[in-house]
C-alpha cells in the first residue's frame, strides 16, 4: 500500500494498515515540513518525478493500492496520482476530508484562487489574518496598504506583503485561542483555504462570533474517475473491496 500525504487522515490510515498482519504500508511525504510527526510503517520523503516517476515506483514496488491522502489543495500531486494509477492499473482512492460549510451568522466570501482573494481584500478590511499556508503568499505581496498577520508552520516563501507580522504555530487551535489572537492583532478580515477538518476550524467560529468577514478559497476539483472518500473507515471499506485485500475492512467496535 502506498499512501500519499502527511495529513491527519494519512497518519491514521497508516497506523491502522501497519498494524494488520501481512500489510506493508509506505507513506510518502512531500518534505515541506522540516520536522514531521511520527508515522507508522515505512516512510519516504520527496517527489517521485511527476506522474511518470510515480508510475515507475508503483510498478517497481508492485503496489496493490494507492491512497491519495494529501492536503485538499495539493492539486498537482493529486493529478499525478490519478495519471500514475491509470497508467499502471493500480486501484486508487482519494481520501479527502469534507470541506467547511457556512452556517447562520457567517459572513463568507468564496473565491476560486488566492489572487481572487487578494482582489477582494481592500474592500473588506485593513488588518488581515492570512491562514493560507506558507506557499502562495506572493498573491498578496502587492497589497502595500494592508497589515497582514500570517500564520504558518514553516517560514513562508517570499515575496511577502510589505507590512507582515509572522506567527509560527501549528494547530489544533481552540476558539478561545483564535478569538484572543483576532482581538490582540485587531484583525478585521480573515482569509483561509477550505481545508476542512476540525484542527483549524476554530478560527471560523471566532470570526463569526466577532462578526468578521471571511474570504474562503474553494478547493480544486477531484480528478475525474477517482473515487473520493471522506474518512479513514470509508477508505478501509473501499480498499477491502479490492481483490486480495478483503481483510482491510474497519475493525469491529
Amino acid at each position: 500500500m502506498l499512501i500519499l500525504g502527511g495529513t491527519t487522515e494519512a497518519r491514521r490510515l497508516a497506523a491502522d494498515l501497519a498494524s494488520r498482519p501481512g500489510v506493508r504500508v509506505t507513506t510518502s511525504l512531500a518534505g515541506r515540513v522540516s520536522r514531521p510527526g511520527p508515522l507508522a510503517g515505512d516512510v519516504r520523503t520527496g517527489g517521485f518525478g511527476g506522474a511518470e516517476g510515480l508510475a515507475a515506483w508503483l510498478r517497481e514496488r508492485r503496489v496493490d493500492a494507492l491512497v491519495d491522502a494529501t492536503h485538499p489543495f495539493a492539486a498537482r500531486i493529486t493529478a499525478n496520482a490519478a495519471h500514475a494509477a491509470a497508467a499502471t492499473g493500480t486501484p486508487v482512492v482519494l481520501l479527502r476530508r469534507p470541506g467547511w460549510r457556512a452556517g447562520p451568522g457567517d459572513d463568507w466570501h468564496p473565491v476560486g484562487s488566492l489572487p481572487e482573494a487578494a482582489d477582494l481584500l481592500p474592500g473588506l478590511g485593513d488588518r488581515v489574518f492570512l491562514t493560507t499556508g506558507r506557499l502562495g503568499l506572493a498573491a498578496f505581496a502587492h497589497l502595500s496598504g494592508l497589515h497582514f498577520v500570517v500564520r504558518s508552520v514553516e517560514p513562508p516563501d517570499p515575496p511577502l506583503p510589505p507590512d507582515t507580522r509572522l506567527l509560527r504555530d501549528r494547530g489544533p487551535f481552540t476558539v478561545a485561542d483564535e478569538t484572543a489572537l483576532l482581538r490582540e492583532h485587531r484583525v478585521d478580515v480573515l482569509v483561509t483555504k477550505d481545508s476542512g477538518g476540525a484542527a483549524t476550524a476554530a478560527k471560523l467560529t471566532a470570526a463569526r462570533d466577532l462578526g468578521l468577514p471571511v474570504v474562503v478559497v474553494r478547493r480544486p476539483p477531484a480528478p475525474d474517475g477517482v473515487p473520493v472518500v471522506p474518512d479513514v473507515p470509508t477508505a478501509l471499506e473501499r480498499l477491502a473491496r479490492l481483490d486480495g485485500l478483503d481483510g482491510l475492512g474497519p475493525r469491529p467496535r
